[in-house]
C-alpha cells in the first residue's frame, strides 16, 4: 500500500530561491538535506492508502480542493520539531496574512476530511503548517539553524492546486523516497469553461 501526501508545491522560482539560499550553508550542518525537488507543504498524510481507494481518494480530494479559494502565501521563517533543542526535524514556515491562514487551515482540514471519508486513513497530527528542510538521524541542538532560516524570506505565490503524492521509500537517489505525483487538484471552483 503506498503512503500518499496532499500538499502545495512552492513554485520553481521559490524553491530555488530557498535552494540557493541553504546551498551555502548545507555544509556547516551535519544532517540529512532534502532535495529541492521535494520540497512540499504537506496538508494531509496518509501512511496507508490501499490501491483501490486511490481514486476515490483523488476524487473526494478535488471536491474538497474546489471548495476553497486560492490564496497568496510565502516561506520565511524557521522551527524545528519538536523543538529547537532537541530537534529531529528542520523546518521553514510561511508568512501570510489573516485570510490566508484562514483559507490554508480550512484546505488542511477539507482535505484531511475528503481523504478519510475516502476510506484512506490519515495521520492525525495536528497541522502545523511548514517546509522541511532538513531531518536529524538524532536528536540535536537546532537553535542556531532556526534563527538563520528567520532570516530566510521569499516572494508572495498563490497556491493554485493541491497535489496528491505518492511516496515509495527507498527508490530515490541514496536510498531516500521517491515521490510521484498522482494528480494535480486546482484550489477553487474555475467555473464554466467556454467552448469554442
Amino acid at each position: 500500500m503506498p503512503r500518499v501526501f496532499l500538499a502545495l508545491r512552492p513554485p520553481e522560482e521559490e524553491v530555488d530561491r530557498l535552494d540557493e539560499f541553504l546551498d551555502v550553508r548545507r555544509d556547516a550542518g551535519a544532517f540529512s538535506w532534502m532535495d529541492a525537488e521535494q520540497f512540499h507543504l504537506t496538508l494531509a498524510f496518509l501512511p496507508d492508502v490501499p490501491e483501490y481507494r486511490l481514486d476515490d481518494l483523488v476524487e473526494a480530494t478535488a471536491a474538497a480542493a474546489a471548495r476553497r479559494e486560492q490564496f497568496d502565501l510565502c516561506l520565511g521563517g524557521g522551527g524545528a520539531f519538536p523543538d529547537p533543542a532537541r530537534a529531529k526535524v528542520l523546518w521553514v514556515g510561511l508568512r501570510t496574512d489573516e485570510h490566508a491562514d484562514q483559507e490554508l487551515a480550512a484546505l488542511a482540514a477539507g482535505v484531511r476530511g475528503a481523504a478519510a471519508h475516502s476510506g484512506a486513513q490519515v495521520d492525525g497530527q495536528r497541522f502545523r503548517p511548514h517546509v522541511t528542510v532538513a531531518r536529524c538521524g538524532r536528536p540535536t541542538p537546532l537553535d542556531r539553524w532556526v534563527r538563520l532560516l528567520d532570516g530566510f524570506s521569499g516572494a508572495f505565490w498563490t497556491a493554485v492546486e493541491v497535489e496528491v503524492v505518492a511516496s515509495h521509500l527507498g527508490e530515490g537517489p541514496r536510498g531516500r523516497a521517491r515521490h510521484e505525483v498522482l494528480a494535480r487538484l486546482p484550489i477553487g471552483d474555475p467555473g464554466p469553461s467556454l467552448s469554442h
